[in-house]
Order: structure tokens, then sequence, then C-alpha cells
């Protein structure tokens, strides 16, 4: 029989020797730690730095104020990275899992700018956005049972569309970045995504060890200098930087409270932690260190708590980056201390402008090239966990089709649900959540309601329950 060695963290138990430590316990040499933990950075940069940029050109924020935002989000999604990689107490997945801006809450936020005029928006807004990240701690530990309702197949099928769904980022991208810029989807833009995906191809396969694993970064590092005698990238920002900056609590005014607001985002809330739920059970399979119910609420705590906290210094509500599992399964480095340093660095990066700015210099095109690669793995992993989830059932395959059917959706047509209400458009705007809904239900359906539930088929057919340690 296996001895397992037990987490002195109070997670699960892990097979091996007594005393052996964990892949994502370990400690890298300094220099791999930076290095791989930057690919961390420039994997997620971009996501960062787009809702705030999106939200403050909604409520019309000057230059000077708008750099200020962008810092602030820089700023909190490396306080909550480290948050959810090292752990306080029972707070912090203590995986290698990256936090950021939620993207979910970009459309909800801008009607509230345009609703409440753009001198009281950004206060109203950090008013809800507290709310709703007081109600994700709160709601954690009961949040985190649902579980159970995650077996294989489930988690195949939304580890598949989180991958699947981010694909079109990737392609925008490639394209340019914002549609209607000057060279948007011109050859210049799409070939710079293209020499991008081959260095880290060619990366991939030439190099060995170490420097395989430093295939993203060399292949961003090679586009960046490409773009530059094609006038893709230049330094101006960098000079216009400033070299550091403090964060100013609530520079834009006290929060304040409004109920259509916090009824909102505390909706965009939920929709993340379901999110933020099928993150954690995908990586938890990447990395071997299965995503129990303690793991769970751990991590919907630490969304909660750095949520919470983030409008006091500017910063928007905090959820899990996806693009940052495909980096895992990538590198294959499942050290969650890589991930807590690529946290460290985007504190630095907020209070020092001047190094957000030297990120900022990879173009749109050359992250495009990059993620084609970063969210095709997620898809990847995602299929080879449905490869394991017992296909040869009808009924898992009628929930897994369903299910990426329904994900594919808002892919595909973007302004299919238009004409739902808002909480239904909330929900279903996101191909990942949309999906994860129509698993979960499915998964009710055949393997927990009725005759199915009674059936040895349909037990066998179906995931084991999860028999984790409450929180």
């Amino acid at each position: 029989m296996a001895v397992r060695s037990t987490r002195t963290d109070g997670g699960s138990t892990l097979p091996g020797p007594p005393g052996e430590v964990h892949p994502v316990d370990g400690l890298l040499p300094p220099v791999k730690l930076f290095t791989t933990g930057l690919q961390h950075v420039a994997a997620m940069y971009a996501g960062v730095v787009a809702p705030p940029l999106i939200v403050g050109a909604g409520v019309g924020l000057t230059p000077a104020e708008l750099a200020l935002l962008i810092s602030a989000s820089l700023f909190t999604a490396g306080l909550a990275t480290l948050l959810q990689t090292l752990g306080v107490w029972r707070i912090g997945a203590r995986l290698p899992f990256v936090n950021g801006v939620s993207f979910a809450g970009v459309a909800p936020m801008l009607a509230i700018a345009k609703e409440h005029g753009p001198k009281d928006a950004l206060p109203v807004v950090f008013g809800a956005v507290i709310v709703a990240g007081i109600l994700c701690f709160l709601a954690a530990p009961y949040f985190c049972k649902l579980v159970r309702f995650f077996p294989p197949v489930v988690q195949g099928t939304v580890i598949t569309l989180i991958g699947v769904s981010l694909l079109p980022v990737a392609v925008n991208w490639a394209r340019g970045g914002t549609p209607g810029t000057p060279g948007y989807g011109s050859m210049r833009s799409i070939g710079l995504a293209a020499l991008t995906l081959v260095a880290v191809v060619a990366c991939t396969k030439l190099l060995r060890g170490f420097w395989q694993q430093l295939a993203l970064l060399i292949g961003l590092a090679v586009g960046t200098l490409a773009a530059f005698p094609l006038h893709l990238a230049d330094f101006g920002a960098v000079g216009d930087a400033q070299v550091f900056a403090l964060p100013s609590p609530f520079h834009f005014g006290a929060p304040k409270f409004d109920a259509a607001a916090i009824v909102s985002l505390c909706i965009v809330m939920i929709v993340s932690m379901t999110e933020s739920t099928a993150d954690m059970l995908a990586l938890g399979r990447i990395v071997d260190r299965p995503a129990d119910e303690r793991t769970l609420a751990a991590g919907l705590r630490a969304d909660g708590l750095a949520t919470a906290v983030s409008p006091v210094f500017n910063g928007f509500a905090c959820s899990a980056f996806a693009q940052n599992i495909g980096l895992v399964a990538l590198t294959g480095i499942r050290s969650r201390f890589v991930v807590a340093t690529g946290g460290g660095i985007l504190v630095l990066l907020g209070l020092f402008p001047v190094l957000g700015s030297l990120v900022s210099l990879v173009p749109a095109p050359v992250l495009g090239g990059a993620g084609i690669v970063l969210f095709g793995t997620v898809a990847a992993s995602g299929i080879r966990t449905l490869a394991e989830a017992g296909l040869e059932s009808s009924a898992n395959t009628i929930l897994v089709s369903v299910s990426l059917g329904v994900g594919i959706i808002p892919i595909a047509a973007p302004t299919f649900y238009d004409a739902f209400p808002e909480a239904v458009r909330t929900l279903m705007h996101s191909g990942i959540s949309a999906g994860c809904v129509a698993a979960v239900l499915l998964n009710l359906l055949f393997h927990h309601v009725g005759t199915a539930r009674r059936s040895p088929t349909a037990e066998a057919a179906g995931a084991a329950v999860s028999t984790a340690t409450p929180s």
C-alpha cells in the first residue's frame, strides 16, 4: 500500500514517501524562479491592463488617471496572486494559481458609469466591488461543496471550454488587438504573430531542460525585437512613465453603495466564483494535486478578500486567470513559488510604472502568437481529461456535446443573449460559465436524479463523488 505524505497547510494528502516534497511546494533556484515567474507576468499582462483601460476610457479619465488605474490593477493583481499562492490561515489555494482583474465585470461597470456619470462612477463601482468581495469570502465554504458536481466528465468539458473560449482572444491579439486601430488585421500584424508562434514551437522542439521551459518567454522576446523594424513597437511609453508611485487609497473618492450596482457586481462575482472553481479543479489535475473542498474554499476566500480590499487601492474584482493554467501545462513547472514570484513582479510593476511600461512594449500580435500555444494547451488538457472520463457512456457523450455547444454559443455569436434579462446575459455571456452551468445541470440529470442515480451503469459512467474534508 502506498505511503501518503501530509501537507502542512491542512490540504489533501498526496502519494509518496514520508517527507517527500510535492512539485507544487518545490522551491526553484533564484534565476529560474525569476525567469519563469516573468513568463507568467508576460502571459497575463494584457489581461490585467485591458479592464482598467476600457473602464477608464468609458469613465473619461485623463491619461495620468488612466496610468494610475492601470498601476493599481497591476499592484492588486500581484497582492491577490501572492495571497492565492502562499496563503494565510485558510485563505489561498496554495497552488500555482494566478489572480488578476476579472474581465467579467467590465460590461456592468460600464453600465454603472453610464448611469451615474463620470464623477460618481468609480466610487459607486468600488462600493459594489467591496460588497461583492465580502459576499464571495463568506460564501466560499458553502460554494466549494459544489465540487461533488464536478466529476472528470464535467471538469474535462469545462477545461476544454476554457481553452476554446480564450482562443478568439489570441486571434484578436494576432490581428492587432483593437479593431479599428491602424494596422489592425494587416499582414504585418499577422506575420508577427506567426513569427512568435514559430519561435515558441521551434524552442520547444530544439531546446532542452531549463531553456525549453522558457520557450514562451524566448518567443515573446523574438517577436518583440522583430516588431521594432516593423514599427509595431516603440519606447515612447517608457519615456513618459513615472519611475515610482505609491498607491493612493481611494484616489477617486470614498466608495458609494448603490443597491442596483451591488446586485450587478454580486452576480458577476458568482460567475467569477464558478469560473475560479473550474480553474482550480483544472489546475489541480494538471499539477497532480486534486483540488478538494478545503482547497476550493481557501482559493475562493482569497478571491473574495482580494476583491474586497482591491478598491482601497483603486483596483477592481480579482479572479482566476485561465491563460496561466496553459503555461503551467506547457512548461511542466508546477511550483507555486514560481507564480508567487510573478505576483511579486506584478507588485513591483504597480509601484514602478516605468517597469510596467517595459512589459507593455510587447505588442498585441506577439501576445497573439504566444496565446495560440497557451490557450490551445488548456484545451488539449481538457481533451485529455475527457479521454479518461468514460465517453463510451451515451449519457456522458450527450453531456459533453450539449455543454460544449452551449459554451461555444457566446463565442460564435457574442450578441446571442442580448435580448435576455441582464442576469441571464451576465451568466451566459461567458462561454466558460455557460458551458459550466450546462455541464453541471446535465451531470445532475444523468447521474444524480431519478433512476440514473440507482443504476450501477450510471454510477460507473459518472465520476466518483468527492470525499474531501469539509472546510
